[in-house]
C-alpha cells in the first residue's frame, strides 16, 4: 500500500511539474534548463505526497486539482535545496545524486533558479482549483511555513548562526520544527485545506505535521553520521564536519531515534479520528523514520 501510495503522489507531482514549469527550450534557456535540472533530479516528492494524502483523507477521495497544490509545494522546497546548497550557506556539491545547481550553471543562474521556482510556486497557488477563501489560507499558510518567524528561512539563519557552538536543546528543537517540520507541517494542512477541511481537522494535521516534521529531520541528522554519500545521494558527514547543530552531536544517535519513534507515535495519536481513512498517512509517517536515505 505505502508503496503504490508513494508511486501514485510522485506520477502526480512529476506530470504536474512537467506541465507547470516552462521547458528548456522556453527564452531564456538557461534559466529553464536550470530549475528543471534541481526538479527533475529524482527527489522522493515526500512533501507533495502528504499534501495529497491529507486532501484524501479529508475529501475521502482524491480531489480535483490537488497535484498542482503539491508541485508548488515541490518547487518551493526544491528552492531551498538549490539555496542551501550554495557557498556561502551549506556549500555542497552533490544533491539527490547529481551535481548540485551552482555547480552545473554557475553561482548567478543557481540563485536565480531558486527565485524563480518560488516565484513560480506562487503564481501556480493563485491558479488553484479551489474556493477564492481556502486558496488565500493555502498562500498564508505556506507562506508562513516558509517564513523567518518559525518557518523554513527562520530556522535556516539560526541553524547557521548556531554552527561552532554547543546548542540547548530548545534551540536545536527550534531549528529543526522551523527549517523542516513547518514546511512539512503546511503541506499537510494546506491539502487539507484544498480538501475543504474544518478547524479541528486542521488543527490535527497542523500538530501531526510538527511531530512527524521533527521526527523526519532526526533521522536525516542520524542517516548523515551513519550512510555514504552514495546510499544518501548527497555528500555524507557534511553536518559533522561543519559542526551543525543536530539531534545525534547533542543526544546520540540511540537516543535520537527513539525521540523519532516517538514523536510518530504523538503524530497517531492526533489521527484517531480519522480512523482508516489515516492508515495512508500512517504510512507514510513510518516510512519517514525507518528509510535509509
Amino acid at each position: 500500500m505505502l508503496k503504490d501510495t508513494l508511486e501514485q503522489g510522485q506520477r502526480m507531482t512529476d506530470a504536474a511539474l512537467d506541465r507547470l514549469i516552462p521547458s528548456e527550450t522556453t527564452h531564456p534557456v538557461s534559466i529553464h534548463r536550470a530549475m528543471r535540472h534541481s526538479v527533475f533530479a529524482g527527489g522522493k516528492r515526500l512533501r507533495p505526497v502528504l499534501c495529497i494524502e491529507a486532501g484524501r483523507m479529508i475529501a475521502g477521495s482524491m480531489p480535483d486539482g490537488i497535484e498542482e497544490l503539491g508541485a508548488a509545494l515541490e518547487m518551493l522546497h526544491t528552492y531551498s535545496l538549490i539555496h542551501d546548497d550554495l557557498p556561502a550557506l551549506d556549500n555542497d556539491d552533490l544533491r539527490r545524486g547529481r551535481p548540485t545547481c551552482h555547480k552545473a550553471f554557475g553561482e548567478a543562474i543557481a540563485i536565480l533558479a531558486g527565485d524563480a521556482l518560488q516565484t513560480q510556486a506562487y503564481e501556480v497557488l493563485a491558479r488553484l482549483q479551489c474556493p477564492a477563501e481556502a486558496r488565500v489560507k493555502i498562500v498564508e499558510e505556506i507562506a508562513r511555513g516558509t517564513g523567518t518567524v518559525d518557518g523554513m528561512i527562520g530556522g535556516q539563519v539560526v541553524d547557521l548562526e548556531a554552527e561552532h557552538t554547543r546548542p540547548t536543546p530548545e534551540m536545536l528543537e527550534y531549528i529543526h520544527r522551523s527549517k523542516t517540520a513547518a514546511l512539512i507541517t503546511a503541506s499537510l494542512v494546506s491539502g487539507g485545506i484544498y480538501a475543504g477541511a474544518k478547524n479541528k481537522e486542521v488543527e490535527n494535521l497542523r500538530a501531526f505535521g510538527l511531530a512527524i516534521g521533527l521526527a523526519f529531520q532526526i533521522v536525516d541528522d542520524v542517516l548523515d553520521v551513519t550512510q555514504t554519500s552514495e546510499q544518501l545521494g548527497k555528500t555524507a558527514g557534511k553536518d559533522t564536519a561543519s559542526e551543525k547543530a543536530t539531534y545525534p552531536a547533542l543526544f546520540g544517535i540511540e537516543a535520537s531515534l527513539s525521540k523519532a519513534d516517538s514523536l510518530v507515535s504523538d503524530g497517531f495519536h492526533e489521527l484517531e479520528s480519522f480512523s482508516e481513512r489515516a492508515e495512508p498517512l500512517k504510512e507514510l509517517a513510518r516510512y519517514l523514520v525507518e528509510r535509509k536515505k
